[in-house]
């Protein structure tokens, strides 16, 4: 009974604790797409504040391989608990802060400054976030196990989704769009407070990982483990840099960039855009959920390779159904690609950590991560969106598909050789 207990509060530690660090970054994500460009920039054009808005986006991406290396290297030093109790406590101190900001109106570029101060604060919180919560979840999973673990934390991308979404979506339906620009939009960000408390409550009840207190009775933790990594596991490192780029750029082009250009461009109602996306979302979890069973049954590489080929299709479709002019049809597009997203995001819980032994594993998996996001996720919403008033909507799909492409050959790289969550040496699968 009481293990059972113990399994429950880790899972729900790993979903509470992404679910909070997504709810915070998406709410950013939304209200960069939707108000921070005249509320924090000055006015050129509208074209122009957007692109501020989502550069803005973008800083947390820079940040984040700093907030993996400062957290990967207490994590594998001192343990996975603390560390992830640190990371929350950042990620969600600077995204209530960003509550109280004054606008472009009130202080000048003070005003921007301090949003783009903050939202790097949210990128060092986040960078260690994930790798944390994934290590908890698979380092107590029991043999056969590891994937449908690893999908906990996985599943806090929807539920953190769905919560800032849902958030916006009553504000929008209950304010004028005055009062939402006004004061309304900094709701979400104050709530953010109450979620992370709720977070450190689940996360502070834990008891350290089994496949860390095994590592530091073999030895004692590396000194320096970034230094590790990169002279024994870079190859890897760069395997699993490449094998991310996939997730984050499906996620951006289909939550961030649709609504921000769905919204502006092609005329779409707001209200309605944001309630396709959550309707859509659901296929995201539904994907990680099957993605999960799948890569127990099977191995989490060859069902990130099938999620690769779907992000391919979704980007051919993107245009056709986007751009259509139909809401539907443009349903149809947003709850494909999330579809495809939940395929390869799911399994990174369980092949992330595979890649690496136990005394070097946060470090190691939150390098790939993070920088990978760099790469597939921190200018994507700018790229996208000069790519479609350039050269159209089609570019934007074949942009897609090359971080789809881009994530095969690192899939490849890869290998089939893993670590398993509780050994120092490698096993094949």
């Amino acid at each position: 009974m009481g293990g059972t207990r113990q399994t429950g509060r880790i899972l729900l530690a790993s979903l509470v604790g992404t679910s909070v660090e997504f709810y915070d970054f998406y709410i950013y994500a939304t209200a960069a797409s939707l108000v921070f460009g005249p509320l924090f920039f000055p006015a050129t054009s509208a074209s122009a504040q957007l692109l501020s808005s989502y550069a803005s986006f973008g800083l947390a991406f820079l940040a984040r391989p700093l907030g993996g290396a400062l957290f990967g290297h207490f994590g594998d030093r001192i343990g996975r608990k603390s560390t992830l109790v640190a990371s929350l406590l950042l990620m969600g101190l600077s995204t209530a802060a960003i509550a109280f900001l004054p606008t472009y109106a009130m202080v000048g570029w003070m005003a921007p400054a301090l949003l783009c101060l903050l939202r790097v604060g949210q990128g060092i919180g986040l960078g260690g976030e994930w790798s944390g919560a994934a290590l908890l979840a698979v380092e107590n999973a029991p043999p056969g196990w590891r994937a449908r673990f690893g999908m906990a934390p996985q599943l806090g991308a929807p539920v953190g989704f769905l919560a800032a979404n849902g958030f916006f979506l009553i504000l929008g339906a209950t304010l004028t769009p005055g009062q939402f620009k006004d004061w309304g939009w900094r709701i979400p960000f104050l709530a953010s407070a109450l979620l992370v408390g709720l977070g450190l409550w689940v996360r502070l009840k834990l008891t350290e990982t089994a496949a860390f207190a095994a590592a530091l009775e073999e030895a004692p933790p590396p000194r320096v483990p970034i230094a590790d990594v990169l002279r024994d596991h870079l190859g890897r490192t760069l395997a699993g840099i490449l094998g991310v780029v996939c997730c984050f750029a499906v996620y951006y082009i289909a939550t961030a960039f649709a609504l921000g250009y769905g919204t502006t461009k092609l005329g779409y109602a707001k209200q309605a855009f944001l309630e396709a996306q959550l309707v859509a979302i659901l296929f995201m979890a539904v994907g990680i959920v099957l993605a999960g069973w799948l890569s127990d049954a099977l191995d989490p590489r060859r069902v990130l390779i099938w999620g690769c080929i779907g992000a391919i299709v979704a980007g051919a479709l993107l245009a056709p159904l986007l751009g259509s002019g139909s809401m539907m049809h443009a349903s149809v597009f947003l709850a494909l690609a999330l579809l495809a997203m939940g395929f390869v995001y799911g399994p990174l819980g369980a092949w992330l950590p595979g890649l690496f032994p136990p005394q070097v594993r946060y470090t190691g998996t939150s390098l790939a991560f993070n920088i990978g996001g760099i790469i597939g996720g921190g200018l994507t919403p700018i790229l996208a969106k000069l790519l479609a008033d350039r050269f159209g909507l089609a570019t934007v799909g074949a942009y897609m598909a090359g971080a789809a492409a881009v994530s095969i050959v690192g899939l490849l790289l890869a290998g089939r050789a893993t670590y398993d969550a509780g050994r120092t040496a490698p096993i094949e699968m």
